[in-house]
């Protein structure tokens, strides 16, 4: 049976689509991503997630939530992810420790934190004796929290006792409740404390000088970085570009921050969404002092353990966009 023009027409355009969408599919490169917490300071992953920048420069992107450093310096290790969110001093710790980890690209180098803490608090030494509540040992929350203490002239451990309880609304949490007396928030956090009476007594702010730390960085191995430079550089791009969406799109970054976090108060989204946009650097290199400082921390607690800046970060993929024009072009938008 001769079988008329029109279907060999149509047909011929179902298998054109058909091999069009499996090309399609092979621009697109597969990677496994993690991010550490919901909160503004980690949009970047997540957004980009959402507003189609990973799919944009090519990447077909499974983004999971890892909650602190520690366990996503863990993830990279153990090869279930190729990026993550990690912050210096974690990735420090492990450096030191043998893993093949480096520091690629920071979106955000300083810690905006502050010590909430109960309104029976009214000085330092009343805080001697009384658990506060960071995510886990060794994260940023936990650096954050070490830094504070010492700037009360306080011994973190030994006079004022540090216990995990999770990321920022576990703390706020365990606050209401009163199982801790105090935790380190990020900006916003505390109105999530629902009319628990509480005071700052501290903040990263007070401080004489900014307190430079590698916070919000993308991590991978020194291997995966060698094989797969390019995808890498996707990644960063991917990256950039969020950062600059969030920065000239509030109220739309602030209902993603939203949807993400699943917190809807509008009094932190706001505190939330000034601080982060304000401190997410629009050239995402690795803070050299901050970096330095907590590859002091690392080496002090191994004896004879040596790092440089260079065996942490590799900054040449932020460079190189740098150098080419990328960063100018997407703010020029």
């Amino acid at each position: 049976m001769k079988l008329p023009r029109r279907f060999w027409f149509f047909g011929g355009l179902l298998l054109f689509s058909y091999f069009l969408s499996l090309s399609d599919g092979r621009a697109q490169e597969k990677i496994r991503l993690s991010h550490s917490a919901l909160e503004s300071s980690n949009s970047v992953w997540y957004l980009a997630q959402d507003r189609g920048f990973y799919k944009k420069n090519g990447l077909d992107v499974d983004l999971l939530f890892i909650p602190s450093t520690t366990t996503s310096v863990s993830s990279l290790v153990a090869g279930d992810v190729q990026v993550a969110n990690a912050s210096g001093g974690g990735v420090a710790s492990a450096v030191v420790a043998g893993a093949d980890l480096v520091l690629v690209a920071c979106y955000l180098n300083s810690l905006p934190y502050e010590l909430v803490v109960s309104e029976s608090v009214k000085s330092a030494e009343d805080l001697k004796g009384k658990s506060i509540g960071i995510s886990r040992v060794g994260s940023a929350s936990d650096v954050a929290a070490r830094a504070l203490i010492k700037g009360l002239g306080l011994e973190p451990d030994k006079q004022v006792p540090m216990m995990q309880v999770g990321g920022p609304a576990e703390r706020a949490a365990s606050f209401r409740t009163g199982r801790i007396a105090g935790f380190p928030s990020p900006p916003g956090i505390i109105h999530l404390t629902k009319g628990m009476p509480f005071k700052i007594l501290i903040s990263t702010a007070d401080f004489q000088k900014r307190f430079e730390f590698p916070y919000i960085c993308a991590t991978t191995t020194r291997s995966y970085l060698s094989r797969q430079r390019e995808t890498l550089k996707k990644v960063l791009m991917a990256h950039i570009e969020a950062i600059h969406f969030f920065k000239t799109h509030k109220e739309e970054s602030k209902k993603i921050v939203a949807k993400y976090s699943r917190i809807n108060n509008e009094a932190y989204l706001e505190d939330a969404y000034a601080a982060s946009a304000k401190l997410y650097d629009v050239v995402p290199l690795v803070t050299r002092a901050g970096a330095e400082t907590q590859i002091k921390e690392a080496t002090s607690r191994k004896p004879g353990a040596q790092l440089r800046f260079e065996d942490l970060a590799d900054e040449s993929i932020v460079r190189e966009l740098e150098k080419k024009g990328f960063i100018d072009k997407v703010y020029k938008q």
